[in-house]
């Protein structure tokens, strides 16, 4: 559809884009990204011919963009330019009006039923309908920049040029204008290429990305293929993270800080623990980085209060989401900075034990209700029991750990605590053999994120082998208070 071949230019005598090369196929976005004066709006410039070649080709189906008439090129390709000097005052319908230019056959050509379509559906995808007959001039940055898309849009070129279209939008309008782009790329075979400024936007929107770099492509392909810390790094020279998507197989990327003396040393010690007859209850200076399946805020985030709250062996609640948040407010507790869990077991027996490592030191706190304990592998023969009880572990860690120590953290958290059932011979009441939980267990890792970085936590490691044997001797001594507490026999 539009094939860039080892295209140079710039302004004056500075070469700017230097021999860049790369296609784009129908209906397909192709987004351009790099720091500022990489040469992104320089290259579309270049490919529009706002700007002339110094050496090189662009050719559309085929055929070079110099061999085309001007009407000839505006019906092939439209252009969006970054920034528009407004000599008329126009209302909003002219303005977009003049995206029909291209099809126009005479001076005095009559406006044509597809005219009007291509205009009113141009208005309608940008919601800009309202704005019809006012002056451009009176528009807000942000409108003024969806007139101009329309206008865009209104010309019906397959071919998209777009130099920060997102430019003065505020996210709603961003999503709107983008998904309407998207929209017609997959239904019109609309083929885009685009400048972009936001990484995570033309990362979400475009089928392949070219990240330039002093006027070059310093990469080129998937979001998944250029969008890397390290590629990032090198070309905007700024720390990021990156992490896929909540919804979409695209990554994203986070900005990392570089901070000196903001953050105090931060260590969590039993002191941090309040234990009561209706919760037990962490409180941090700091938020800590969190991975649980709480009933409250599950899932990963930070934290700084975490809460396991004591509940009659009678709680029944259809909506236990809502009325844990409305628990948590009762007792002055922040929903954003909290973590919720439930459990049936009594509170005040919870066991809590620090393990120390030349790491750091690992925390882990266990409440234990064996009322619905069950073998997982007999699960399936089973129907839902209703019964209270709950195992709840948390394990707080003075450290920083990778994302990979924290779900290994999670694995071997969760073998020991199937240990420790085996070694008590905890039983499911309905399979009679041994339990390996409850079917409402809850699990907790967070960590200050501070100190020596600790990429993995299998048993084998030194972070594995503390939260190993942190949460065997407090799980085993929990089930053993719970025991003790109903009177069975050990």
């Amino acid at each position: 559809m539009l094939q860039v071949n080892q295209l140079s230019g710039g302004y004056d005598e500075k070469q700017v884009v230097k021999s860049v090369s790369f296609h784009v196929d129908k209906g397909e976005i192709v987004g351009i990204l790099g720091p500022n004066g990489s040469g992104k709006s320089t290259l579309l410039k270049l490919i529009s011919g706002i700007l002339p070649a110094t050496s090189g080709t662009v050719k559309v189906d085929g055929k070079l963009t110099s061999n085309y008439s001007q009407k000839e090129f505006a019906r092939k390709v439209a252009v969006l330019p970054q920034l528009h000097a407004h000599a008329f005052s126009h209302t909003v319908r002219e303005t977009v009006e003049l995206g029909r230019y291209p099809h126009q056959s005479g001076f005095f050509s009559a406006w044509s039923e597809d005219d009007e379509r291509a205009v009113q559906e141009a208005m309608k995808s940008t919601t800009i309908t309202r704005y019809e007959h006012q002056s451009i001039e009176l528009l807000s940055g942000g409108e003024q920049q969806r007139v101009f898309v329309a206008q865009a849009l209104a010309q019906e070129a397959p071919i998209l040029l777009l130099d920060e279209p997102t430019n003065h939008l505020d996210i709603a309008h961003q999503q709107q204008l983008l998904d309407t782009i998207r929209t017609q790329a997959v239904e019109k075979g609309l083929t885009v290429i685009s400048v972009f400024h936001d990484i995570n936007l033309a990362s979400l929107y475009c089928d392949r990305l070219v990240l330039m770099d002093d006027g070059e492509i310093a990469h080129i392909g998937l979001p998944q293929d250029v969008v890397k810390e390290e590629a990032i790094d090198t070309v905007y020279q700024a720390r990021v993270t990156t992490q896929p998507h909540p919804e979409r197989p695209k990554p994203q990327i986070t900005m990392l800080p570089t901070l000196t003396g903001e953050f105090s040393t931060l260590k969590i010690t039993k002191d941090n623990f309040i234990i009561s007859s209706e919760q037990v209850v962490l409180q941090s200076t700091t938020a800590l980085k969190t991975l649980s399946s709480a009933v409250h805020n599950a899932g990963m985030g930070w934290y700084r209060t975490f809460v396991n709250r004591r509940v009659d062996k009678n709680y029944n609640v259809d909506d236990v989401q809502n009325e844990m948040e409305m628990y948590l407010q009762s007792q002055h507790f922040s929903l954003t900075e909290t973590v919720g869990m439930m459990t049936a077991a009594k509170t005040e027996f919870v066991e809590i034990e620090s393990y120390e490592g030349d790491f750091g030191t690992v925390l882990v706190a266990v409440t234990a209700g064996l009322g619905n304990a069950v073998d997982v592998s007999e699960v399936y023969h089973r129907d839902e029991d209703k019964a209270v009880g709950t195992i709840n572990t948390w394990v707080i860690v003075n450290g920083c750990l990778s994302d990979e120590a924290f779900i290994q953290a999670l694995m071997t958290a969760t073998e020991a605590k199937a240990k420790a059932l085996q070694v008590e011979e905890v039983q499911d009441p309905v399979s009679k053999t041994i339990a390996t939980g409850t079917s409402t267990d809850s699990l907790l890792i967070a960590a200050t994120q501070e100190g020596e970085t600790l990429p993995y936590a299998g048993p084998i490691t030194p972070l594995g082998k503390l939260i190993a044997k942190g949460v065997f001797e407090c799980t085993v001594r929990a089930i053993r208070a719970y025991k003790k507490e109903k009177g069975v026999s050990m």
